[in-house]
């Protein structure tokens, strides 16, 4: 029988239960088991796909075409789970299925209702998630516990818990521990109403995972633990990390969580697994041997999580070469009114990620010319990638009013320009070419040695493609067209062969990148700006 585990949030939003869920998933692979990890987010669209960056943060994509929840990127860097569409339900997504049913007719007549149709719903979604070989399947309910929104999830999930033996399912509840400054304490009472809250539902927590500034003393532990039901030694501390969020599961570890889950949850002995390749990694993270600076020109630089794949990535790029990536972020609006030259001085290499929209595409444009024209290491993501055709069109092949026709419908020379099954859409939602396609690489290119192979699979989400009828021109004056998918003759990686790195792809590597295995173009990246600063550095006599 599979496990469940069921991981709750209180006090306010925001806390990392994403992170705690995946480091969850890690622990408990590192022990021999294997896990499913699912989401379910109580907001009322069917997916994220149609959300603003500076609502949602990122939207993460699945192999599979899925448009998810950012939290699902966690989930892929910290364990092997395998997701899907199954993996990230919404309020809209359940009841979307459930007037599907209803229209169809599969209620027979029946007035439907929150309990126990949607309910029902939301527990056929959350089996659905689990892989036939899963051992432990790990669910995190989005939204913070007393939130209206959230109810039916958690009465679904208590519903689920009540059907299966007292050791099949377990909630973990992570709240807030407030440090008020002023007195010099932190409270416990919003982590005593968070979890009253949750009683009230019919949710006792098995294990507390409290966040907090400052280190949890023992005697706030057993005041904890007595007004909040729960046995002290399954009061677990999660304190802010100083360096990296892979501290995370070695903290988790280090207090014992993996094995009070295994005991509760009566899931089979394992021998104690020191992660070593994971400690090896952190202390690259804490001991760097370089620093080098990167720019990362986007549309949504105010909020962190809206690129945050891409930081990780970087992250992990870094680890890989033993450096520490500054990173310089820098809005695409401020290079257009402050000029590239202003906004980029000393960089060691330029990321021009995605977006949508024609705001700050000058910006992006004007990044990629100086990231060309100064050999500055550059790397362009899906629109960074159309970008960098659209520069070097206007200012390599002289064709002035090139552009991508999602910006300007009337350019006569669309070097970008949408896919022929997209034209006549209306809907914006869940129709772009999402998940993962399989590219070809040209023999002998920097794409090639990179990914060191013929073909890979990388995931995408977006609408307009690489104008076909301008190839040639393109390839005679100089950029290589080094990745295509053949089934379809689109191209998917551009790149500049006299240059000291620069790429530009189709797709989004950065779903694709992992701690211990970081991305090749990423990796590549980051060694051509560490070799660049390395170039500026003074000789030593």
């Amino acid at each position: 029988m599979v496990k469940h585990i069921f991981i709750t949030g209180g006090v306010v939003s925001s806390l990392g239960k994403g992170l705690t869920s995946a480091a969850i998933g890690m622990l408990l692979e590192n022990r021999g088991l294997r896990v499913s990890m699912q989401k379910l987010d109580p907001y009322i669209n069917v997916d994220p796909g149609t959300m603003s960056p500076y609502q949602h943060g990122e939207v993460y994509v699945t192999d599979d075409g899925a448009e998810t929840d950012l939290d699902l990127g966690h989930y892929e860097r910290f364990t092997h789970a395998k997701l899907t569409k199954h993996s990230n339900y919404t309020t809209g997504k359940i009841y979307s299925e459930v007037i599907r049913k209803e229209r169809k007719g599969d209620y027979l007549g029946r007035t439907v209702q929150v309990i126990p149709h949607i309910t029902d719903e939301i527990r056929n979604a959350i089996l659905n998630a689990v892989a036939p070989d899963t051992d432990v399947a790990i669910c995190e309910i989005g939204g913070t516990v007393g939130d209206i929104e959230s109810l039916p999830f958690l009465e679904a999930v208590r519903q689920l818990a009540l059907a299966r033996e007292f050791d099949d399912c377990l909630f973990v509840h992570l709240t807030l521990l407030p440090y008020l400054k002023a007195s010099g304490e932190m409270k416990t009472k919003p982590t005593q109403q968070s979890v009253s809250k949750l009683r009230e539902i019919g949710v006792q927590p098995h294990i507390l995972i409290c966040r907090t500034e400052k280190p949890l003393m023992e005697e706030m532990r057993e005041k904890i633990s007595l007004f909040c039901n729960v046995p002290k030694r399954c009061v677990i501390e999660e304190r802010d990390v100083d360096f990296s969020i892979y501290e995370v599961p070695v903290n988790l570890q280090h207090q014992g969580l993996d094995a009070l889950i295994a005991e509760k949850l009566r899931l089979p002995a394992a021998p104690k697994n020191e992660n070593y390749e994971w400690r090896e990694m952190l202390e690259k993270i804490r001991t760097p041997k370089t620093t080098t600076e990167i720019a990362v020109v986007g549309k949504y630089i105010q909020l962190n999580d809206a690129y945050k794949s891409i930081y990780e990535s970087l992250t992990h790029a870094g680890v890989a070469n033993d450096a520490k990536i500054k990173l310089r972020k820098i809005a695409a609006e401020d290079v257009e009114t402050l000029g590239a030259a202003q906004t980029l001085a000393g960089v060691r290499g330029i990321l021009v990620p995605g977006g949508f929209g024609d705001r700050g595409v000058l910006g992006k444009i004007l990044a990629t010319r100086y990231a060309r024209e100064n050999r500055i290491p550059f790397l362009g993501l899906c629109l960074g990638m159309q970008c960098a055709v659209i520069e070097f069109a206007r200012n390599v092949l002289n064709i002035p009013r090139a552009h991508s026709s999602e910006f300007d419908t009337r350019t006569p020379d669309p070097v970008i320009d949408f896919m022929e099954e997209q034209r006549n859409m209306s809907d914006k939602g869940g129709n772009m070419r999402l998940g993962a396609y399989l590219c070809t690489l040209k023999n002998g290119t920097r794409a090639h040695a990179a990914y060191d192979a013929a073909e890979v699979w990388e995931r995408h989400r977006h609408r307009y493609e690489f104008n076909n009828k301008y190839r040639e021109r393109f390839e005679q004056a100089g950029m290589v067209v080094s990745g295509v998918n053949v089934e379809r003759n689109l191209v998917e990686v551009v790149e500049i062969p006299d240059h000291p790195f620069f790429i530009g792809v189709q797709f989004h590597p950065e779903f694709k990148s992992r701690p211990l295995e970081p991305h090749p173009l990423f990796r590549e990246f980051v060694r051509a700006s560490i070799s660049a600063e390395m170039s500026l550095q003074p000789a030593i006599h």
